[in-house]
């Protein structure tokens, strides 16, 4: 099963994640900001308390996406990159 190991506020509405499988990226939340709840996370201070739990990404209020869906929409990078 694929989980996230680290994930940590880039810039903007961007994450900087890694995945149990070794890749690591940036995943943007500003596609989801337009849909119900996830406006929310327009607001920076809360898209920084973001956690990694056990199959994905959380935040306080409930809001979370899956590792699965991370991997799918994050724009991957080379470990020297970040």
């Amino acid at each position: 099963m694929l989980k996230v190991k680290q994930v940590v506020y880039h810039k903007e509405l961007q994450l900087f994640v890694e995945l149990s499988d070794g890749r690591k990226g940036y995943f943007d939340v500003s596609p989801y900001t337009e849909k119900g709840i996830f406006g929310q996370l327009k607001n920076i201070e809360y898209l920084k308390l973001v956690k990694s739990n056990f199959c994905g990404i959380c935040w306080p209020q409930g809001h979370d996406f899956s590792a699965d869906t991370i991997a799918h929409r994050m724009h991957e990078i080379d470990a020297s990159d970040h």
